[in-house]
């Protein structure tokens, strides 16, 4: 017989009153754009309504976790702004939050389920594979309609065994989600999905609604490639009598319009964005548009300005296409309204990627960079020529625009290395040297700045102007690239 007082003191537990949410990962390894979105709404639902985020691990399949997986659950979550009320690390009201510590809460809620009716023992032989996956042929179960008597002769002798879910066989079975709306399917549709393996642990799908029970969850978060499960889910909660929570079911994440992201694809991961140089604010903000849409025509939120915004009824049946490109263009928004001094500390690791001598200041190369630097890898691919001048054809000099060709080079290379020795090495004295000169000559600015840059550069495209080079570079290296230039020129 079971003790309902155990059951009395479980319930007598969970919080009423609030909206609670939770993000229920497994510790698998890296955290997808999928999960990074579900933990966003899930997060955004429960500051919108003023109530509590929760975070637990869901870690029954024990075949699967990943070592360091945890840590990376709580340091994306930190990273991104996404703070928990209760958790592993935090403790709360509902404690443990940890599924492998919760392990004796399950199997009596499954006896319970047993003694109701709506559960049975299967003895049946069958794979590891088939009891996670609850895929089993009701018609072929001769456990299904064993008598009481038998069941608890089998028990007694120490019979391995699993607990299944009782489907009817008759009707339907119809659920509601704040998405999609009213769904209805066929009981006959729906599997004996496995309760309690013959380890003694859940599944994923028995222990989430046992545990969103218990904690008090309101709202339930997650992939549309749960809507099929969620009829079971509904018999479960039926069975037990338990108020159902507001289903949230948010259509996949897509790498094109055929095939979802996938890792194992080459789709990036949360931390392959960061380490590819897209700053996380940035990431959280485009993640958030991947299947939600705010009132207005605005883009750019901040973490806060999205919770205050949030409205889940906003959140599109259509799946959403990750486009890099929108991405980037983010990215580079949120660079560009960095003050100088926060980019200049972002940017300083990737700068030093490539350049080493450290008589360059990086804060003078970060401000040249801000504003021209759409995430922050691009970085070092623009900064290869401080370290090393490199080789380059006199071609270079050639600028019709500029009206600059070879001869012309020459001769402005000529003029500025006597001007440049005698001034004070500022950028505004460099760039009134070279107006000056431009002045006093009677020609464009450019036809001064045009040769300078290539001599100091080598190249065409930089990150910033003559000015702005020769400053950082000081002027004993800015004379020696220039003098380098004349006897090319020569």
């Amino acid at each position: 017989m079971l003790d309902h007082t155990w059951f009395e003191e479980m319930e007598g537990k969970i919080p009423h009153g609030e909206v609670r949410t939770r993000f229920a990962p497994s510790p698998t390894g890296y955290m997808h754009v999928g999960n990074l979105r579900t933990a966003l709404y899930t997060w955004c639902i429960a500051r919108h309504e003023g109530g509590k985020f929760l975070l637990r691990i869901e870690d029954t399949d024990q075949s699967r976790q990943v070592e360091g997986a945890v840590e990376i659950i709580y340091r994306t979550l930190r990273e991104c702004g996404l703070d928990h009320d209760e958790g592993p690390d935090l403790g709360g009201p509902v404690a443990p939050y940890v599924q492998t510590e919760r392990r004796d809460t399950y199997l009596p809620y499954a006896q319970l389920l047993v003694e109701r009716g709506c559960a049975y023992y299967c003895f049946c032989e069958k794979s590891e594979s088939e009891e996670d996956s609850g895929v089993f042929e009701r018609a072929d179960d001769p456990c299904r309609e064993l008598p009481r008597e038998e069941v608890e002769r089998r028990l007694a002798a120490g019979e391995p065994y699993v607990i299944r879910q009782k489907i009817p066989h008759e009707g339907s079975t119809t659920f509601h989600d704040e998405i999609y709306g009213d769904i209805t399917a066929p009981n006959a549709d729906l599997d004996d999905q496995v309760l309690i393996k013959r380890d003694g642990l859940p599944t994923y799908n028995f222990a989430n609604v046992v545990d969103d029970h218990l904690m008090g969850i309101t709202h339930v978060v997650r992939g549309s490639e749960y809507l099929s499960s969620a009829p079971k889910y509904n018999l479960l909660y039926e069975g037990f009598g338990w108020e159902i929570p507001k289903y949230v079911h948010c259509s996949p994440v897509m790498r094109d319009a055929h095939n979802k992201m996938s890792k194992r694809h080459g789709d990036p991961s949360y931390e392959d964005l960061i380490a590819e140089g897209y700053l996380t604010e940035a990431v959280v903000n485009y993640v958030a548009l991947l299947g939600w849409a705010p009132a207005g025509e605005r883009e750019i939120y901040s973490i806060r300005e999205l919770a205050g915004e949030f409205d889940l009824h906003r959140i599109s049946k259509s799946p959403a296409i990750f486009d890099k490109e929108k991405l980037t263009y983010f990215n580079a928004e949120y660079i560009k309204a960095l003050s100088p001094e926060a980019f200049a500390a972002l940017a300083e690791p990737w700068i030093r990627q490539a350049v080493k001598d450290e008589r360059y200041d990086a804060a003078l190369i970060a401000a040249i960079l801000q504003q021209r630097t759409e995430k922050l890898s691009d970085i070092p691919g623009k900064l290869d020529f401080f370290d090393t001048l490199p080789e380059y054809d006199t071609a270079l000099f050639v600028h019709k625009k500029s009206k600059c060709d070879e001869q012309v080079a020459l001769s402005m290379l000529r003029e500025m290395s006597v001007r440049f020795r005698d001034i004070p090495w500022t950028e505004e004295a460099i760039h009134g040297a070279l107006t000056g000169a431009a002045e006093e000559l009677g020609c464009k600015n450019a036809t001064v700045m045009w040769p300078v840059r290539i001599a100091v550069a080598g190249k065409a495209v930089t990150p910033g102007g003559a000015v702005e080079i020769c400053h950082i570079l000081g002027r004993d290296e800015t004379l020696r690239r220039m003098a380098v230039a004349m006897e090319k020129l020569q």
